[in-house]
């Protein structure tokens, strides 16, 4: 499975960047999944339900299923949270999985940069950054810089770096 990163500072646009991939490469034919890493303890699930009373009472995990999806809530219950290869090792095969997060992982990525937040490009000091896609033109860059409202051409590069 091929794997790519969208990173960048907070309110960057990384997810309105994934969102806009996904339809490019869906448009191709291609399957795509996506990984999101979250800082905070975020929940899936609605307390008073029943999938979250049986977390609540005590179960590693629970599994729910419906007609239209399925989904496997894992509790760590104070374990480490699991690396990214372990996670990736759970999905399905695709030919591209899209990793939003993970700044510091060594696998390739593009950063989506705004120069309304004011802060330098991560590429600038980050050797996986192989482009950034921006709405200025970043001093000091040694990558590719594409524009940011070309999700097409984005693409193109994302789908070159991998191989697809």
């Amino acid at each position: 499975m091929r794997i790519y990163g969208i990173t960048g500072w907070k309110n960057a646009g990384k997810t309105l960047m994934v969102e806009r991939l996904l339809a490019q490469m869906g448009a191709r034919g291609l399957t795509v999944s996506t990984v999101k890493h979250a800082h905070h303890e975020a929940d899936l699930d609605t307390p008073g339900r029943d999938s979250h009373r049986h977390r609540q009472a005590g179960a590693s995990e629970v599994l729910l299923i419906s007609g239209a999806r399925w989904a496997l809530m894992h509790e760590l219950r104070g374990t480490p949270e699991p690396t990214l290869d372990e996670m990736l090792a759970r999905l399905s095969p695709v030919d591209l999985v899209l990793i939003e997060g993970y700044k510091a992982a060594a696998h390739p990525k593009l950063e989506v940069h705004r120069g309304a937040i004011g802060k330098p490009p991560l590429a600038l000091e980050n050797p996986t950054i192989r482009a950034v896609a921006s709405d200025v033109a970043p001093a000091g860059l040694s990558v590719p810089l594409l524009p940011i409202d070309d999700p097409a051409a984005i693409t193109d590069f994302i789908l070159s770096e991998v191989g697809l």
